[in-house]
């Protein structure tokens, strides 16, 4: 494993490091790393934008001191400045982490349910109506 020649810069203060993960994508990315718990090839942490797309928003969590990109066995990663984060910004990316966690369950567990919902619309009787 090897760093990809770069310096990682300081965490920045508080309100760009927010202002990073705002984004959705980005906070999904954020949310990738912590539960992997270790560096992460850049491919599987986003799925729904171009690759171009992912280059900026890595850009801009390592600008603000959340990630650095790392180089292991040639593939380009991404790892998560859990130690210095903390260091910086005790408690914050735990409760993020831990925010954005809860909203993955829920939307999940609410996809699923409306999934339930249009298939049993599809396979059956809407409920109240009898088939003649």
């Amino acid at each position: 494993m090897s760093d990809a020649n770069e310096k990682a810069p300081p965490v920045a203060p508080l309100p760009t490091v927010l202002a990073a993960l705002q984004d959705p994508v980005r906070l999904e990315m954020v949310r990738r790393l912590s539960n992997a718990g270790t560096a992460v090839r850049c491919a599987a942490l986003y799925e729904v934008i171009n690759k171009s797309t992912a280059t900026h928003h890595f850009k801009i969590l390592r600008e603000a001191g959340v990630v650095e990109r790392l180089l292991i066995d040639g593939q380009t990663c991404q790892r998560l400045r859990t130690d210095d984060l903390d260091r910086a910004l005790p408690g914050v990316l735990p409760a993020i982490i831990d925010a954005a966690n809860r909203a993955d369950i829920h939307r999940t567990d609410t996809d699923r349910t409306n999934a339930e919902r249009t298939n049993a619309r599809s396979n059956g009787c809407p409920a109240g109506s009898s088939r003649r």
